[in-house]
């Protein structure tokens, strides 16, 4: 049977993934500046998932306010043991390595606790005889390597002294570590190679945890010589047993449109495992195996194969959809779903999308799909120059679209607009009347689209831009940018308080099979 990959698609970056009892499967990935941090995702068949929730949604958990672009929560581990859940992180803006643990994968989590060795990447592993070891990076680039110490799982406190127990093949950044024991085999998996080109998994083994290991003399995932491959930079991957005794791996990779411009960062991929002989397990050694659409005899249940992938928001809930982010923090005064039933409430502070560090009043979502649209019904009367409201697309504070209401001179207008590289420009507007207006961003394989209409009146385009702007090529490249292009609904008054709240009525997002996309026409999205 054949499955669509990724599994996950859209910046979901850094898997991991455990089983509890006979087929529930849970997975985190990082979230970096975006928060609550940490989601959390729940699938019966390791194809089809569904987000429950996230593990730091309180910011006695993780505080984000100082974290920049691409900064914040990486690499996240997920274990389970005796009962509890296990969530083990880096906060690289703040609070170091943590984990934290709960009853139930929806939470609530608890506070952290800290541990006190490692740089990032951590990881935990329950052995048999009780002992539980933390497995993390140290060191940089070609000094990267692993190491490894016993801790007291109730306090975080380091029952031995860190010991060097890995080293890597020779690249740069031998990072991400998980410790397996499998088939009273010790099995340490790790990620080399920086996030880039060169990303690979590595393998060694050994009949202690702490080694010595023996290392497999190539890697057991990568792509790093498939260049023309539509699927790069795959690594950092996770193992799982399913109930019928099958491994699968998660892991990131990247989709770069028209094998030039990474957009949507890097997501979750999924493949089976293949143990050799001698006990190795092999994914896809420049193989070309991983692909969109991947092939595997032992899938647990039914294929995730769409042609277009529909999600609608209509606000009437009074709670938001977990798959919302808000950007560092979420001012609790400036979001709103009860004020006005079926409609969504912003209030617009003085910081922006182009605030280093800011807080705007700003939700968003990954961005699943290079062939997508997304539109809303916004009704916003500013009464002060500068109020805004509108959709915008961000990679970071230096890269985003926006199309929204503004007030500009005392005229109420739809205005487009793109920064890049941290220069704004205007992509064009038009002078509107209307309270209630529908605002679009739609893309495909070239560049973003914005456009608007009147309630129940036809849409009219304002103006275009180039997708590569808001790709990680463009935008300090793998090892600079770590997320993807999210998508959303903000407001913001430019520098000072928004007047007048903005209303949201509903969201629609629309997304294209990429293995269906040929002749590409954003209209077809439309109808």
């Amino acid at each position: 049977m054949n499955f669509l990959n990724p599994v996950i698609p859209g910046f979901h970056p850094d898997p991991s993934i455990v089983k509890v009892g006979e087929n529930d499967f849970y997975l985190v990935t990082s979230s970096f500046e975006y928060f609550p941090a940490i989601p959390i995702f729940h699938s019966k068949d390791l194809v089809n998932w569904e987000q429950i929730g996230s593990v730091l949604t309180r910011e006695s958990q993780v505080n984000l306010r100082n974290s920049k672009s691409s900064g914040g929560l990486y690499a996240p581990t997920l274990r389970y043991h005796d009962g509890t859940f296990y969530m083990i992180s880096t906060d690289v803006s703040g609070t170091g390595n943590f984990y934290v643990t709960a009853e139930n994968p929806k939470g609530p989590w608890s506070d952290p606790i800290k541990i006190p060795y490692g740089n990032i990447d951590p990881s935990l592993m329950f052995d048999d005889d009780g002992k539980v070891y933390v497995t993390v990076q140290n060191g940089a680039g070609y000094e990267s390597h692993i190491i490894q110490y016993e801790i007291n799982i109730n306090t975080g406190e380091a029952l031995t002294e860190p010991i060097a127990i890995f080293h890597g093949d020779g690249g740069q950044w031998t990072e991400a570590p998980h410790l397996y024991k499998i088939n009273g085999t010790y099995y340490l998996l790790c990620a080399c190679g920086g996030t880039g080109e060169e990303h690979r998994s590595i393998i060694a083994k050994s009949t202690m945890p702490y080694g010595p290991f023996e290392m497999l003399d190539r890697p057991i995932l990568t792509h790093n010589q498939l260049s023309h491959h539509p699927i790069q930079n795959v690594g950092h991957a996770d193992f799982v047993e399913d109930e019928n005794g099958n491994w699968w791996a998660v892991f990131l990779g990247t989709r770069p449109v028209n094998q030039q411009f990474t957009l949507l960062g890097r997501e979750t991929f999924l493949a089976p495992i293949n143990w050799t002989e001698d006990g190795w397990p092999l994914i896809d050694n420049n193989e070309g195996t991983v692909n969109e659409m991947t092939e595997a005899a032992c899938l647990l249940g039914e294929s995730n194969i769409k042609d277009k992938y529909i999600r609608n928001d209509d606000f009437n809930d009074e709670k938001l959809h977990p798959e919302w982010f808000y950007l560092r923090v979420k001012e609790e005064n400036n979001y709103s779903l009860t004020e006005r039933k079926g409609w969504l409430r912003l209030n617009g502070g003085a910081d922006n999308i182009s605030t280093v560090n800011g807080v705007p009043t700003f939700i968003c979502k990954p961005q699943e799909h290079v062939v997508m649209e997304f539109k809303t019904l916004i009704e916003f009367a500013p009464n002060q120059d500068g109020e805004e409201a509108g959709l915008s697309v961000r990679l970071s504070e230096s890269s985003h679209f926006e199309i929204a209401i503004k007030q500009v001179d005392g005229e109420k207008r739809v205005i487009a607009t793109k920064t890049i590289q941290g220069v704004t420009e205007e992509i064009g507007h038009c002078i509107i009347h209307k309270e209630k207006i529908k605002l679009s961003i739609s893309s495909d394989r070239e560049n973003y689209y914005f456009k608007f209409a009147e309630e129940y009146g036809e849409w009219n385009k304002i103006g275009d831009a180039s997708l590569c702007h808001l790709s990680s090529e463009k935008n300090g490249g793998f090892g600079g940018t770590f997320t993807g292009v999210c998508i959303g609904l903000y407001a913001t008054g430019n520098g000072i308080e928004c007047r007048e709240p903005a209303y949201f009525d509903w969201v629609h997002y629309v997304g294209e099979n990429s293995l269906n996309v040929t002749e590409v026409s954003v209209n077809n999205l439309e109808q």
